[in-house]
């Protein structure tokens, strides 16, 4: 199965603590994070943060920016329903590839989901259709 949710990318200062005060500040809001994936990017910490909805990511991007934290970007993605086993990940992108689609964003969800985004994202849920579809 796959469905669009949101991504929010979101800059952390690159210190203790800071990644707790981003998901506090989305618990204090009642919003369930689906998914998230942090990385430091020369020397700046970036928190991509997954919502369910328009609606969620609306009230986090609210509630982070109301406890100091810039949101950056938000982004549609792709939530990809995906067997834990290996190479299963692997057919995912070769589908995207084979389609010529460019994936610029990736990271694993709760519940062994893989989030793809990318500029084009509609087509990429297009080209993973049949496998989707197939894994049912």
């Amino acid at each position: 199965m796959q469905t669009t949710m949101q991504d929010l990318t979101i800059i952390l200062e690159n210190r203790p603590g800071t990644l707790a005060k981003a998901t506090s500040a989305i618990a204090s809001a009642g919003i369930n994070l689906e998914g998230g994936a942090g990385f430091d990017c020369g020397g700046e910490g970036i928190f991509h943060a997954l919502f369910r909805s328009d609606s969620d990511a609306i009230a986090a991007k609210r509630a982070l920016e109301g406890a100091g934290f810039k949101v950056k970007a938000e982004h549609d993605v792709l939530l990809v329903d995906v067997e834990d086993r290996p190479g299963a990940a692997a057919t995912i992108f070769q589908e995207v590839a084979d389609r010529e689609l460019n994936i610029d964003l990736v990271y694993v969800a709760t519940k062994t989901r893989i989030v793809i985004g990318g500029a084009q994202v509609q087509q990429i849920r297009e080209a993973l259709q049949p496998l989707t579809t197939a894994a049912r």
